[in-house]
């Protein structure tokens, strides 16, 4: 009797144990798939955030994707505003303003063809009056320590470069050692609105932009996002961005529509420009942003200053866009240039147009010389040295920058 009792007291503690550890067993299966199901889910974080640990801007701008993609719903809205065309002004209220443009334009060729001669000629002139191929920024090879920038916008004011200016100077060579193919270099007139002309900028082999131009928001249809220069007037940084005397992470984030291009500043044309772009350097280089601060030589923008005089410029001060022109016909063989229209009226639809593409802010025209300047593209666009597009743009062909005008828009 004692044997047998004995014998079931050993069974039930045996299966006892086999029950408890069978438990045990598939209570950490469970938990182990759980464990699993959470690497799989948070991967993608998880390698990005690997990524951005190098490298802070991509961080930063995935936060300003993810952040578009949640107020993705509010899209269709934001882009009724660039798209939205403004009424056409009555025949009596600008008869005046039609006859102007139309006289202006009267020499403006629909058809198009490049006159290798003459671009070759404005070509050599800039480059040997200017040199922007090696003195249009500031290098560590063609501004060494203690050479003495004189303000083009300031002529009696200097600074002398010590190791700190030196140490933001680009090491070489900003532009590749052969002549680009096609540039588009990018206004930001309102004759781009409802364009089209997105895809067509963005086939040319290199971008120049002006003046840190918003790309989102359905802007890209009109003006495209491509982008390897873009100039910024210091002015921007010290009205939008406090001067980046505090808070700088938004100045960042907005950079990244531009990728990995170069940021153009005119630092030594005015004194007061000097601090708040080495400030903009700083910022960019503090992020790790992938973009390039590069500074304008004072002394090319005054060699440009005096060339375009002697071909009837009287501005105070050429526009940006006028300089990078300038400076992509010196770089590229086939000059593309959009956004560049100075009246408030569309030369050929005669629709009212804002003053920029996204805003209708004035320029300043006592500093510069809009309609000036026009004539001179004008011209050039009519002698084959560049191509100047001021209607829309083909859809269906995005490779021949032609562009959509009405057969008697020239006069």
């Amino acid at each position: 009797m004692k044997g047998r009792l004995f014998t079931l007291m050993i069974t039930l503690l045996f299966l006892g144990i086999l029950l408890t550890t069978l438990f045990w067993c598939m209570l950490d299966t469970n938990d182990g798939n759980s464990h699993q199901q959470h690497p799989q889910m948070r991967g993608a974080d998880s390698c990005k955030d690997c990524r951005a640990s190098s490298k802070k801007e991509i961080k930063i701008c995935w936060a300003k994707e993810e952040d578009k993609h949640e107020t993705s719903s509010d899209k269709d809205s934001q882009q009724q505003h660039p798209q939205k065309k403004s009424s056409p002004k009555s025949s009596d209220s600008c008869k005046d303003c039609r006859e102007k443009i139309n006289k202006l334009l009267k020499n403006y060729s629909l058809i198009w063809k490049k006159e290798e001669g003459n671009y070759q000629q404005i070509r050599s002139q800039l480059n040997n009056k200017c040199n922007g191929f090696d003195k249009a920024i500031l290098t560590q090879t063609n501004t060494p320590v203690g050479s003495k920038l004189i303000y083009d916008g300031e002529k009696k004011r200097t600074h002398q470069v010590n190791q700190e200016t030196f140490s933001t100077f680009v090491k070489g060579h900003p532009f590749s050692n052969k002549t680009l193919h096609t540039c588009a270099v990018v206004g930001n007139g309102g004759i781009l609105a409802n364009s089209s002309c997105g895809k067509t900028i963005d086939s040319a082999e290199f971008v120049i932009r002006c003046n840190l131009p918003p790309l989102s928001n359905g802007y890209e249809k009109h003006v495209g996002i491509k982008t390897h220069l873009v100039t910024a007037n210091p002015s921007i940084l010290i009205d939008k961005y406090g001067s980046l005397m505090g808070r700088r992470r938004v100045f960042v984030e907005n950079m990244c529509h531009y990728g990995d291009s170069m940021l153009l500043l005119p630092a030594f044309s005015f004194s007061m420009s000097t601090a708040v772009s080495l400030r903009a350097f700083y910022t960019l280089e503090d992020f790790e942003s992938p973009i390039q601060t590069v500074f304008f030589n004072p002394e090319y923008l005054q060699n440009l200053s005096i060339y375009w005089r002697s071909q009837g410029l009287k501005a105070t001060r050429l526009s940006t866009g006028m300089m990078m022109i300038s400076l992509a016909l010196e770089l590229c063989t086939d000059v593309h240039v959009y956004g560049f229209w100075p009246f408030s009226l569309h030369p050929f639809t005669f629709r009212d147009l804002t003053n920029h593409y996204y805003n209708d802010k004035k320029s300043n025209m006592a500093f510069h010389s809009m309609p000036s300047e026009f004539s001179n593209l004008l011209q050039m666009h009519s002698r084959g040295v560049l191509k100047l597009h001021l209607g829309d743009c083909h859809s269906d062909d995005n490779q021949s920058h032609l562009i959509k005008e009405p057969s008697g828009a020239s006069g």
